[in-house]
């Protein structure tokens, strides 16, 4: 399916180095922030006091995050689980207050403007659940990238295994990158977003080293950047409707799916946009640079001794 068909290819490797540019200062300044900045960490990896609470009826998100925000804590996590009367507040830790303290606080204050409310369970959660956390996010992250290379490599050629990864890695890295820079936070949904991303980008690559691949076979006089840049132009139609569509569904969530999808529907809404821009001009690019020819990608059959050399299916009998 196709919006629109181009006639003439669009020489986008003829600017891949000014964009690869641009890509090494976003990198280097988004590492920078990471290391001077940090991420802002939720509950669930710095650890803190998570807190259940139960209303008469429907319970109004808003005023509780209010409540908790004139006792001092500006980052807390207020969500419905199970239902609109069930509330789930998680508190980050504080100096000189133990967990009972801070919920018998947030659940003094919250009467106050609803004297129907509930403490169904308070519970410490410690740093040590976040280090295991911390850990089991990063084992993650690794397997997913390992798994992504053996997966271009087998399917395609080392070159595409090495820029596919440069390209997916420059995503995450972007993304952490303005997390740390606006202090939005990182919690396990963001984390689930990053890795979705990975497969996000990693697909739109695939579907351009495909079209590679397959011009390589059909364009026998092209040379490896022209069948580049034709099967990225190729494949722009496609890259409008998938994406284009995917990103309506995650502003949706940005707009309207309120506190809890919003980081998760940020840092994949910031994952999309650069993932388009990574596959065309940072994995292509990469893979041009590296090299890629038509050998790599087309196999020369082996001629037997005693063939006809004008044979075109000499070499491919058993």
């Amino acid at each position: 399916m196709e919006f629109f068909k181009i006639h003439k290819d669009i020489p986008f490797m003829r600017h891949a180095l000014i964009f690869n540019l641009i890509s090494v200062v976003v990198f280097l300044l988004s590492v920078f922030f990471l290391f001077s900045r940090g991420l802002n960490l939720s509950v669930e990896f710095t650890g803190g006091t998570v807190m259940e609470v139960n209303y008469a009826q429907p319970a109004d998100l808003n005023n509780i995050r209010s409540a908790t925000t004139k006792l001092g804590y500006h980052d807390v996590e207020v969500q419905n689980f199970g239902n609109a009367r069930d509330v789930m507040i998680r508190l980050p830790t504080e100096k000189g207050v133990t967990s009972t303290q801070q919920s018998e606080q947030v659940l003094a204050a919250l009467k106050e403007g609803d004297a129907s409310v509930v403490l169904r369970s308070s519970e410490f959660v410690g740093p040590q659940v976040g280090e295991e956390l911390v850990t089991n996010g990063l084992k993650a992250l690794a397997m997913v990238v390992a798994g992504i290379m053996i997966y271009l490599a087998v399917r395609f050629e080392w070159k595409f295994a090495v820029a596919a990864i440069i390209a997916n890695l420059h995503d995450v890295v972007i993304i952490l990158g303005f997390f740390a820079f606006f202090r939005w936070e990182f919690s396990l949904s963001v984390l689930a977003a990053v890795l979705a991303v990975l497969g996000y980008s990693v697909n739109e690559s695939v579907v351009i080293f495909d079209r590679v691949r397959e011009a390589f076979r059909r364009y026998r006089k092209m040379n490896s950047t022209e069948i580049i840049n034709h099967a990225i132009t190729a494949n722009i139609s496609r890259t409008i409707i998938t994406h284009g569509s995917t990103q309506m569904m995650v502003l949706s969530m940005l707009l309207f799916g309120g506190n809890t999808l919003h980081y998760f529907a940020l840092a994949l809404t910031v994952g999309i946009l650069f993932g388009i821009y990574s596959s065309v001009f940072v994995a292509a690019a990469m893979a041009m640079w590296l090299g890629i020819k038509r050998e790599d990608m087309i196999k020369t059959p082996t001629r037997r001794e005693g063939e006809d050399p004008n044979d075109p299916n000499a070499g491919a009998r058993v």
